[in-house]
Parts: structure tokens; C-alpha cells; sequence
């Protein structure tokens, strides 16, 4: 929930409370000190005015699902506020009759001022549990934030763990490549050894058939002489 919310939101309610001791010390009084006591309950009303007037402003700036909430306990404010400029205006109208104001007093004034307290204490308690919630929201968002922190470190690790996998493809790839190579080489040397194994073979025929011809012909010198 939005602090700033929350900031007029004491505040109104200090005000409320205020108001209403001020009114009802108002409703025992008579003449100038009435008068004076009425006019500073108008100031203050003046300012519970304000405040609820930037609470509005406040709540329709937010989300819609925590607007929506605020908005709720806005009504409830509202209501506290019209109930005690109604009583304003019952003391100030008790002025041109005195009976019906101690009537008022005694019956009606009584009851609106249970009420109103009533409300103001079902306002506390509403305020209350909204501030739990909303620390059990930031312990949400704390719990969120965390997650994300670790997904973004195992998002890192797999990172790093790519890379090395991505060098170990290349190192294995260069290692191929020089045993392709290495291959190609032993391959032509293969194909020498048989080339040179059949000249070699070749140049021994051609020296076994010279000897025998050679020995033919000493043989055949022999016989002649």
C-alpha cells in the first residue's frame, strides 16, 4: 500500500479524533466560547476536507487492485467526515433553540457521537489489518525479489557453464582438424611406402634376371672354350 496513503491517513484520523472531543465539548457550551469553539471545528473540518481530497488523488494514482481497496476505506472516511459536519450543524442550528438542543444532546447528539466513535474504532481496525496486509505484501515482494536474484545467479552460472562448453567444443574441434590432418599425412605417406615398395620390388627382379643373364653367359663362354 502506498506510504504516502498511509501518511494522510493518520493524519486524517487524528483529526477525526479531534473533531470529535472538540464537538462534543462544543455541545456543553454556550455564547462566545461556543462560538469560537464551533469556528475551530470548522478550520479543522476544513483540513479533514483536504486531506481526503489528496487521499482520492492518491488512490486513483495507484493499481487497480490496490486502488480499489483504498477507495473502499476512502468511502468509509467520507462518511465519518459528513457525520461530523452533521453535527456541527445540529450544535450550530441549537443555537435559536435551546430546548431542542439539550434534546439533541440528550438523545440524537448522543447516539451520532456512539456511532461516529463506533465507525472511527471499525476505521482503526480496517487500517490495521490493511497494514498487515501490506506488510505481508512487502514480504511477498521481498520473497519475489530473492527468487529472482537466485534465478538471475543460476541464469549466470548456466551462462559461464555455456561458454565452457562452447570452448571445449572448439578445442575438440581443432583436435579433429589435426587428426584429419595428421590422417591425410599418414595416408600419403602409406601410398610412398607402397610406391617405393614396388619399385624396390621391380629394381630386385631386374638385378636377379642381370645375374642370371650374366652367369648364362660365362657359363656359355666356358663351354665354348
Amino acid at each position: 500500500m502506498s506510504q504516502v496513503f498511509e501518511g494522510y491517513e493518520r493524519q486524517y484520523c487524528e483529526i477525526s479524533a479531534n473533531l470529535s472531543k472538540k464537538i462534543t465539548a462544543a455541545s456543553v457550551l454556550n455564547g462566545e466560547q461556543k462560538k469560537q469553539k464551533v469556528s475551530e471545528v470548522a478550520g479543522g473540518l476544513e483540513d479533514a476536507d483536504a486531506l481526503i481530497h489528496k487521499m482520492d488523488l492518491e488512490a486513483r494514482s495507484l493499481s487497480a487492485s490496490v486502488k480499489a481497496t483504498l477507495l473502499v476505506k476512502l468511502r468509509e472516511y467520507k462518511t465519518d467526515l459528513n457525520n461530523l459536519k452533521s453535527e456541527v450543524k445540529r450544535i450550530t442550528l441549537g443555537n435559536a433553540n435551546q430546548g431542542a438542543r439539550d434534546d439533541l444532546l440528550e438523545s440524537g447528539m448522543a447516539d451520532t457521537l456512539t456511532a461516529s466513535a463506533d465507525q472511527r474504532a471499525r476505521l482503526l481496525m480496517t487500517t490495521e489489518r490493511l497494514g498487515k496486509s501490506s506488510d505481508r505484501i512487502r514480504e511477498g515482494r521481498k520473497t519475489m525479489l530473492e527468487t529472482e536474484e537466485l534465478g538471475v545467479s543460476i541464469l549466470h552460472d548456466l551462462h559461464q557453464q555455456r561458454q565452457s562448453l562452447l570452448q571445449a567444443h572448439n578445442t575438440l574441434h581443432g583436435v579433429d582438424d589435426n587428426i584429419g590432418r595428421s590422417k591425410k599425412i599418414l595416408t600419403n605417406i602409406s601410398r610412398r611406402m607402397s610406391r617405393n615398395k614396388y619399385i624396390i620390388g621391380t629394381i630386385i627382379v631386374l638385378l636377379v634376371i642381370a645375374i642370371f643373364v650374366i652367369l648364362y653367359f660365362k657359363l656359355t663362354r666356358r663351354s665354348s672354350s
